[in-house]
């Protein structure tokens, strides 16, 4: 005789009942949580978005200031934002995956504010590069902890970028980003924004 599966039983006449079989565990993920290929998406479509709009605040910020001692910099950080938003463009190509919707938002916006915070003087320019590349740098950890072996080369660009995106930070703080007028609230606010902006793009 056969023995019978863990999940029937027998009757007394020899009939034999499956048991229901037992609801699946959750594979580590909650209700309203992304799918890894929903993840992937927002995560590529995201940092397109992010990338896109520092490019627009460097462009913002050489208008104004691109003349003056700071022109320089302001073109290496701007040429390092355009090669990450090329890579990114890449992907959202490779991957199909549609860029956020707001873009155009993110054109005029990242605009206004490079030209704004250099209109507010060097140091102010300066704090709105280290508030944005601080929100980045936690924004890329985060991505980073969600990506497996697989996706290794989207792992190691994202790293260098992370590194570039920190070059960015120490250069604001070397050049008076702390000593900006208001800088705990221009800082907050600016912070507060890019926060925003990162969800927004995520999702739309």
């Amino acid at each position: 005789m056969t023995p019978l599966d863990e999940r029937s039983t027998a009757t007394a006449t020899g009939a034999v009942i499956a048991k229901p079989a037992e609801p699946k565990k959750p594979c580590g993920r909650l209700p309203g949580d992304p799918t890894p290929e929903e993840r992937l998406a927002r995560i590529v479509r995201v940092d397109h978005a992010g990338e896109y709009g520092a490019k627009r605040i460097y462009e913002g910020q050489i208008s104004v200031m691109g003349k003056g001692r700071h022109g320089r910099t302001l073109r290496h950080m701007a040429d390092q934002e355009l090669e990450h938003l090329r890579y990114f463009e890449g992907q959202l190509n490779a991957r199909q995956v549609r860029p956020t919707l707001l873009q155009p938002f993110w054109h005029v916006a990242g605009f206004l504010l490079g030209a704004g915070t250099a209109v507010l003087g060097e140091r102010a320019a300066m704090a709105c590069t280290v508030a944005v590349e601080e929100v980045i740098d936690g924004h890329y950890e985060s991505q980073l902890k969600h990506l497996g072996p697989e996706e290794a080369e989207l792992k190691t660009s994202i790293l260098k970028f992370q590194a570039e995106e920190m070059e960015h930070r120490d250069i604001g703080l070397t050049n008076g980003a702390e000593q900006a007028p208001g800088y705990p609230v221009l800082s907050a606010a600016i912070k507060a924004g890019t926060k925003a902006a990162i969800w927004l793009a995520e999702r739309v």
